[in-house]
Parts: structure tokens; C-alpha cells; sequence
């Protein structure tokens, strides 16, 4: 299994091609540093990054299910690392869309850095090692688009509806993390396989609405307006929310287990585009609310 985010499926963040090591039946390859399984059912004393220059071994933080925790290092990602990248990203995301919102860039313009921001995050998603470069252009597209669009709905749609979905966004992010840390969601294979079901139906469902509405006109199927459009919309946010549990496992285990400081940037690149799909499903859910008023 991979990694529900693209950027967790390469190096670093996965082991021997799974996610985050679920697969019990894995057993470690010589001189890959990913391959080790720290989730099997047995003791969690294997360390995915032994063979990592950078790692060494593990110390258990004494509270069950969850992962050995591991003193702060030279070259070793830290939590520090990820908030920082991420504070870095996300802020680029929301002083490029200030940019645009202040511009009134066109949609057409928006539409166009879309697709550059598109083209950069599959190019990220697809490399071995994390291109900072590329992730902050990523960012600063992705900003444009978000404050175009954002002021294209509060204008036009929703008055109010981008500061809306802001605060959405971040109810969101912060309820999850507190549930995480509390393990009131328990980030397991199931859960893994349940998102990944879900998500696969949805993204499913919304690319045949999608067809629908570009073949047929109006609103496809459905699926984007009306009730329907505020059940999906909700399931959207819901699967935001089951997505950012995951990448918190996930730099769970790249700090417990010693992955290379640069490893920090993909979990930033990750963690923003979780972000940006929770507040675009807000903003959308949002607009219809209202537009149905």
C-alpha cells in the first residue's frame, strides 16, 4: 500500500513501497533504510533509518502504541523542521493569495497558475528528494489561484465566505492535531484502508460529475450544487480531516525514526496540500450554503 498523499509515497516516508510500514508481512532489505516494518505486530525496535548516517537507535518513550522516540540529532529531521517548512509553505500560500485578492487577478490568470501549481506538485510528488525551490513555486502559484478564486466567491457567491473557510480550516487542523495527540484517532491499517476507499470513491464520483458538466452543461450530476453538493461537500472536509491524521503518522514516524532533515520539506509540501484541499471544500460548501439561502 502507498501513502495516501503522493508526497509520503517516495523515499523517507515510506517503507519498502507501503505506508508507514503496515505491512507485517515486509520483511527489511539489506541496506535499505525504509524497508524495516516498525508497525509489526512484534517489539518496535527496528529502525527504518539504521543504515541512515544520520540515525541511531530509538529510545522508547514509555507510553503504549506509540512510536520509540528518539533524542534531537545533527541531520535528522525535528519536529522544529516541520513547523518551520510548513510556516514557510503556508505562508507563502496566503501572501500570494493576499496578492491576488489585492490585484484582482482575473480567473483566467488563476486558472493559468492552477495548472503551473498542478504541474510543480506532480513534479515534487514524483521526485526522490525534496526540491525546496520547487515546493515554495508550488506554494506561490497555488496562493495566486486560492486568492483569485477566494475573491471571485466573496464578491460574486458568499460575502464573508473566504475568511469562513480560513477559520474552517483552522477549527480543522487544530481539532485534528488534539485528537491525534491524544490518540482519539488512531491512525491503524483500517483507518489507513477506509480513507484510502473513501477517498478513492470521491475523487471518482467528482472527475465523472466533472465529465458530466463539461459534455452536458450545468452542474454534471449534481454532485457540486444543492444537496448533494453539501453532502459532498462535507464528505470532502471529513476526508481533509481523516488526510491530515495520516500525515501526522507519518511525521511521527520520519521524526522517531531519524529521516534526513530534508525530509522535512516534503512533509510541509504534504501537510499544504492537505490544507488547500480542507479550505477549497469549505469554500465550496460555504457558497452553496449561502447561494441556497
Amino acid at each position: 500500500m502507498r501513502s495516501s498523499n503522493p508526497v509520503f509515497s517516495r523515499r523517507g516516508f515510506s517503507r519498502d513501497n507501503g505506508y508507514a510500514g503496515f505491512d507485517a508481512t515486509q520483511q527489511p532489505q539489506a541496506g535499505n533504510p525504509y524497508a524495516a516494518n516498525p508497525y509489526a505486530t512484534g517489539p518496535q525496535s527496528a529502525n527504518p533509518y539504521a543504515t541512515n548516517p544520520y540515525a541511531q537507535q530509538p529510545q522508547t518513550d514509555g507510553r503504549p502504541g506509540f512510536p520509540p522516540a528518539a533524542p534531537p540529532q545533527a541531520g535528522r529531521m525535528t519536529m522544529d523542521d516541520v513547523v518551520a517548512r510548513t510556516a514557510m509553505t503556508v505562508g507563502l500560500v496566503v501572501a500570494m493569495a493576499t496578492v491576488a485578492w489585492v490585484t484582482d487577478l482575473s480567473l483566467g490568470l488563476a486558472l493559468g497558475a492552477m495548472l503551473i501549481a498542478l504541474v510543480l506538485g506532480l513534479v515534487q510528488s514524483f521526485k526522490r528528494k525534496a526540491s525546496p525551490p520547487l515546493i515554495l513555486a508550488y506554494a506561490a502559484f497555488e496562493g495566486l489561484f486560492l486568492g483569485a478564486i477566494s475573491n471571485f466567491v466573496d464578491s460574486r457567491i458568499a460575502s464573508g465566505a473566504a475568511m469562513q473557510a480560513v477559520l474552517g480550516t483552522m477549527a480543522v487542523f487544530a481539532a485534528v492535531l488534539f485528537m491525534y495527540k491524544a490518540r482519539i484517532i488512531r491512525v491503524t491499517r483500517r483507518f489507513y484502508r477506509f480513507v484510502m476507499a473513501a477517498a478513492i470513491g470521491f475523487v471518482l464520483l467528482m472527475g465523472i460529475n466533472l465529465l458530466f458538466a463539461v459534455f452536458g452543461g450545468g452542474d454534471g450530476l449534481g454532485f457540486r450544487s444543492g444537496g448533494l453538493g453539501i453532502l459532498f461537500g462535507v464528505i470532502g472536509i471529513v476526508l481533509g480531516a481523516a488526510f491530515l491524521a495520516l500525515d501526522f503518522k507519518q511525521v511521527e514516524d520520519g521524526v522517531a525514526y531519524g529521516a534526513p532533515r530534508e525530509e522535512s520539506w516534503l512533509a510541509a509540501f504534504g501537510l499544504t496540500l492537505t490544507l488547500v484541499w480542507i479550505y477549497l471544500e469549505f469554500l465550496r460548501l460555504i457558497a452553496i450554503l449561502q447561494s441556497s439561502d
